[in-house]
């Protein structure tokens, strides 16, 4: 199976291998969004909203403990893809092995540390006298979970770059599955409100973390978790921490930028306000996972063909990347556009969230049809191997443009709130701009010096 695997990688049809690769992936991450996304479902409609803005501060933890999983597995598996494709099999086996050590090593400060300061980082996050409660009953159990998000995710991303994406598409259906269940059994049959929902999310992902050690350790895989690769190698790890940093930084900065404009709306519109960037936040998920599917599916090929040499079948499969990527965020633009409050109903059906959130939506999301292209060239850098350009664009449309954006323009317009959500798709639109320029520019040096040096 593994040698099939490698062999659909280097000569199967570049649209039927990245179908046969995406769909997996993207089932994965659109199973991943309603893993997230159902908590705040059940909360909002059967909580209240007061519980459904607790529990949204606290994504900013979240979205840290995911974004440390990316800066392992996507730094590491692109590199052990192109071990690969050079036919490395032992270099790629000690990328994985120091990966898994290093996963665990930062699970443990992880938890430690957001154990230890919960209650002050959701009042730094925006969190009232109200919702604080709500977001420390949910934080205090998600955190124990950290191990098995860290390894179910970080170690999955070594499964899609064998080529075995319906394998790692079962790791994220097991946990989201489980936690579909697990939700209402634990919020409303055992009565334990926002806790339950973050011990469901718990038990589901040390599911998923389960199947990903099991396949990891299995026949199948080409890739095996071998005892004399677990360790922390620096000359292993700084290449692999040097890719995945631009992945990390564009999780990390989620959380940040979740937190600013937190705290600026709670500042300029209350808790209604806050409420409805929880809502606006799940919304952009729902734009972004199912894209991040679609570059996980390629990136195998492109990374393969790239160590391979394989010019051709890069610029294939890069090529119906973009397209399908712009094809999907045109199409949701369109959808949020016209119908935000049915959007806005799935979470909560309050008056004043729903009116709040249902026009915010459609200034938020305003540029989000861009964003296929400025993801798909991004992600494309980081399957090539190049740290510095995904890094620089990873920094740009958050850090550099879209930080400054969220405090710039409420000084210059008289309406805060509409200013707050303004900044987002001014940032988009700069950010996707950028990015295709330094695209065009650099894709075909890159793929001539690769034919010249052998992909090394």
């Amino acid at each position: 199976m593994a040698g099939k695997n490698e062999a659909d990688l280097s000569s199967k049809p570049v649209g039927k291998l990245l179908i046969s690769l995406a769909v997996p992936t993207i089932t994965a991450q659109i199973v991943n969004m309603l893993y997230n996304i159902v908590d705040r479902i059940y909360i909002g409609q059967g909580v209240g909203k007061t519980a459904l803005t607790g529990v949204g501060v606290s994504f900013p933890i979240l979205i840290l403990i995911s974004a440390f999983s990316s800066l392992i597995g996507m730094g590491g598996a692109p590199r052990a893809s192109i071990r690969m494709g050079q036919k490395d099999r032992g270099g790629a086996e000690q990328i994985l092995g120091n990966c898994f050590v290093t996963l665990l090593s930062i699970s443990l400060v992880l938890t430690v540390f957001f154990r230890a300061f919960s209650g002050q980082l959701l009042m730094m996050f925006g969190a009232s006298p109200d919702t604080l409660p709500y977001g420390l009953a949910y934080i205090n159990i998600y955190v124990l979970g950290t191990v098995f998000v860290q390894l179910s995710l970080g170690l999955n991303a070594f499964i899609t770059a064998q080529g075995f994406s319906r394998y790692s598409m079962v790791t994220v259906l097991i946990g989201a599955v489980a936690n579909i269940i697990l939700d209402p059994i634990f919020i409303f049959g055992f009565g334990m409100g926002v806790k339950g929902a973050a011990l469901a999310s718990v038990i589901s992902q040390a599911l998923s973390a389960f199947w990903v050690l099991r396949f990891l350790n299995g026949k199948a895989t080409s890739l095996r978790l071998r005892r004399e690769h677990m360790r922390f190698s620096p000359k292993v790890m700084l290449p692999v921490l040097a890719l995945g940093i631009a992945p990390f930084i564009m999780q990390s900065t989620e959380s940040l930028i979740n937190i600013v404009f937190n705290r600026s709306l709670q500042q300029y519109g209350g808790d209604i306000a806050v409420g409805s960037m929880t809502i606006l936040t799940s919304v952009m998920q729902l734009v972004m996972m199912p894209v991040s599917g679609l570059t996980q599916g390629a990136q195998p090929i492109i990374s393969y063909n790239y160590g391979a040499r394989n010019n051709d079948r890069v610029k294939k499969a890069f090529r119906l990347l973009l397209f399908s990527s712009l094809a999907y965020t045109l199409s949701f633009w369109a959808i949020v556009q016209v119908f935000p409050g049915m959007v806005v109903r799935i979470f909560n059906s309050d008056p004043a969230l729903l009116q709040t959130a249902s026009w915010a939506m459609r200034i938020y999301l305003g540029a989000s049809f861009m964003l296929g292209a400025q993801i798909a060239c991004q992600q494309t850098f980081v399957a090539l191997g190049q740290a510095k350009y995904s890094l620089f664009l990873a920094l740009l449309r958050k850090i550099i443009l879209l930080l400054p954006l969220i405090w710039l323009l409420p000084q210059l317009i008289s309406d805060q709130v509409f200013a707050v959500f303004l900044a987002e798709p001014i940032a988009d639109m700069i950010a996707t701009l950028t990015t295709l320029t330094l695209f065009l520019l650099q894709f075909p040096k890159l793929l001539a010096k690769n034919q010249q040096s052998g992909g090394r």
